[in-house]
């Protein structure tokens, strides 16, 4: 069993890398329908649609035009997610998504972050890195 530390991470706007991130999350779920009929003795179920979410926090990087500054609200973008690095053989997840939200925030005793979330759009697919 082979193990990662997140240090390995990283996340890309089609081949743009963000810069600065300190940690990404992803959660992909799935619909249920509801299939019972009359007669049933218990609910049964049938597996509906699927989607995903991500989300990803960084230290601010007004420079970083094609990462960070890519992701404005209302943005439709190729999300790469490469929890264990982008090295050739590595896995990653990747999909179209929309960024829904960007949060700024800045405090006198700390670093300036940034936090964007995003909707996926069609299927999250597993692929291999070259």
């Amino acid at each position: 069993m082979a193990t990662h530390s997140g240090v390995e991470g990283t996340v890309k706007v089609g081949a743009n890398a963000i810069a600065e991130i300190r940690s990404f999350s992803v959660e992909e779920t799935g619909d249920t329908i509801d299939d019972s009929t009359m007669g049933d003795t218990a609910r049964t179920y049938i597996a509906g649609l699927k989607t995903y979410t991500a989300s990803i926090d960084c230290l601010w990087d007004e420079t970083n035009t094609t990462g960070q500054g890519a992701m404005t609200v209302g943005a439709t973008v190729t999300l790469n997610l490469y929890p264990e690095g982008a090295t050739a053989g590595d896995i990653y997840y990747t999909g179209s998504a929309i960024v829904t939200g960007r949060t700024i925030t800045a405090s006198y005793d700390g670093l300036v972050e940034i936090s964007i979330t995003c909707q996926g759009s069609g299927a999250l697919t597993q692929s291999t890195a070259v």
